[in-house]
């Protein structure tokens, strides 16, 4: 075994106890949360303090600034519809359906480049809605295990990468500096 795992698996024996499921069950939300709904005044862990995060970001853009993109990529816009599509796989499956990602299409959900105010609105409702549907979900209690659980973690990890993605193309998308 690497020295670097051996001295891993040493230090947590020697705290007494590994990482267990009821630790994900507290902090998948409080994760989530903070990313999709804003950091608590203390306490944050990803946000800095007063950061309304991602829903508060998008409702602080014009439909023409989520329709502009940086360096040719994908647009503010497309970058939401990626992320809510995502969220309502994670929600189908959370729902019950066996596999919802088999058939799914991720390259339908960056075709969108430009939208206007009125679809603009709705697309941020819509991410809203399956937003809250999935913190829900990631607050019940169920047996997650090997590639379930590695989608359930991954997906509090898309929604930190997407908001980060958003905040370098829309300067009016980003959150208080740390030392404001």
């Amino acid at each position: 075994m690497p020295s670097f795992l051996t001295a891993r698996r040493s230090f947590m024996q020697t705290r007494g106890r590994y990482m267990t499921s009821d630790d994900l069950n507290r902090s998948l939300p409080t994760l989530f949360r903070e990313l999709v709904y804003g950091a608590p005044p203390t306490g944050a862990f990803v946000l800095n303090p007063g950061d309304g995060g991602l829903l508060v970001a998008l409702d602080g853009l014009s439909s023409s600034e989520a329709s502009k993109s940086s360096n040719e990529g994908a647009s503010i816009a497309a970058h939401v519809e990626h992320l809510r599509y995502g969220l309502s796989l994670m929600n189908r499956w959370a729902a019950g359906e066996k596999n919802p990602f088999a058939d799914a299409d991720w390259t339908a959900s960056w075709e969108r480049r430009a939208v206007s105010d009125v679809e603009w609105a709705a697309l941020r409702q819509s991410l809203r809605e399956e937003a809250e549907r999935w913190y829900a979900a990631l607050q019940e209690s169920r047996k997650v295990v090997g590639v379930a659980l590695d989608g359930v973690i991954g997906s509090v990890m898309h929604v930190a990468y997407h908001l980060g993605a958003i905040r370098q193309i829309a300067s009016g998308a980003r959150g208080p500096r740390a030392d404001a």
